[in-house]
């Protein structure tokens, strides 16, 4: 009996995964684009520092992005890789602006236990910047998702007119 309990035990700790060791996995990741914290502060304002590379939210409405519906490409305001089209944004009246869909490749998700509340946290692919989250509630003729994005993370890149 003692040596299924010590069997059951071992098994039980060599299987937990603590939202410590994902955070840790998480910071060990290799960007493409990677700088120290100074140098992320340096390049980046106060709020888009806080947003980009705390994980942090801009307030909801803040954002003149979230009015933009001009013809043009969304980038990473840290490393500018483009993450979003303009046909695929939408006014989800969220306060924050919302896509139906990312560009293939540039947008990561976070893995493992996620607060469903706040949807699944997305970041740039090429950077790691934190840019917002994805919901399953957005358009449901299109992707039914919802790119909830922090404007300040991001830059509009206007197209041009030939």
């Amino acid at each position: 009996m003692n040596k299924i309990i010590i069997i059951l035990s071992f098994i039980l700790i060599c299987n937990c995964n603590s939202s410590a060791q994902k955070q840790a996995e998480k910071s060990n990741t290799k960007y493409k684009v990677s700088k120290t914290e100074a140098e992320w502060q340096k390049q980046l304002t106060d709020l888009e520092y806080y947003v980009l590379r705390k994980a942090g939210t801009e307030r909801a409405f803040s954002s003149p992005l979230n009015n933009n519906y001009e013809k043009g490409i969304y980038v990473c305001k840290a490393c500018e890789t483009p993450l979003f089209k303009s046909e695929h944004k939408f006014n989800s009246g969220t306060g924050w602006p919302s896509f139906d869909q990312e560009i293939k490749g540039n947008v990561a998700y976070a893995s493992g236990n996620t607060n469903s509340f706040y949807g699944i946290e997305e970041h740039c692919a090429t950077c790691g910047g934190h840019l917002g989250h994805i919901f399953n509630d957005g358009p449901k003729d299109t992707t039914g998702k919802r790119h909830c994005i922090n404007g300040v993370a991001i830059k509009f890149i206007p197209e041009k007119d030939n």
